[in-house]
């Protein structure tokens, strides 16, 4: 996996009115996290941190930061921790690294993709189920995939692949339960039937699917002492 560069800068201060100030600049205001250690508060450009996500590692590209105003320790490897949107505008507003070191092994998400056609789609009318989009891995940093991708050209009605039956590229360690279903080749009247089935019961409210905090990650820095570190192993 390639590296991305990324210049920043050390943040001063913290709270509500600086991280908005920053944000009116032209900043992102970041975290660097690392276990045994303090938390360091950055400030990024938001143009160039935005070209730096934008590839095809997504969210678990490898970043080299390049400290500019740094002390001491002026260049970190990290991941990504977590990212905080605007959930209307979709505007950057915070990112939390996590420090690794790549000799030592992490767990992290990736997508899976599906590889071929099936049989039972091809020949038999059948509609494929793609149930699980995620796999948890573990493996080092500089192994981590893009995506994996699992062959379901052999399915036919009836077949499932699930986690036990994918072969993981090597160096690299699939978690989460064995038993849990990828793909599914299923009869297309069984789906058109499901998909047919009055909801039970009517919602009387609409649903929140992201309620907005009040000032996302504006005292991210505060709540490194509460906050767990991404596990890794040696």
């Amino acid at each position: 996996m390639d590296f991305i560069d990324l210049s920043v800068n050390i943040r001063e201060g913290k709270g509500k009115e600086i991280n908005k100030k920053l944000r009116e600049e032209g900043f992102v205001p970041a975290c660097v996290y690392k276990k045994g250690e303090d938390t360091l508060s950055l400030r990024i450009d938001k143009k160039n941190l935005a070209k730096a996500l934008n590839t095809e590692a997504g969210e678990n590209v490898i970043i080299k930061l390049n400290i500019e105003d740094a002390k001491k320790k002026k260049e970190r490897t990290v991941i990504i921790k977590e990212i905080q949107k605007d959930p209307v505008k979709d505007h950057l507003l915070h990112v939390d690294f996590q420090e690794i070191s790549l000799t030592e092994t992490l767990k992290v998400k990736v997508p899976i993709a599906g590889k071929g056609e099936s049989i039972g789609v091809k020949q038999e009318d059948g509609v494929l189920q793609h149930v699980l989009w995620e796999a948890e891995i573990e493996c080092l940093p500089t192994n981590i995939p893009e995506k994996i991708e699992v062959d379901i050209s052999s399915l036919k009605i009836g077949d499932s692949i699930n986690i036990k039956d994918i072969q993981a590229p090597e160096g690299i360690k699939l978690l989460g339960d064995p038993e849990a279903v990828v793909f599914t080749v299923e009869h297309k009247k069984e789906v058109e039937e499901i998909l047919a089935a009055p909801p039970e019961g009517e919602l009387t409210e609409p649903e929140v699917i992201r309620e907005k905090k009040e000032e996302p990650g504006e005292d991210a820095e505060e709540g490194a002492a509460e906050k767990p570190a991404k596990e890794e192993k040696k």
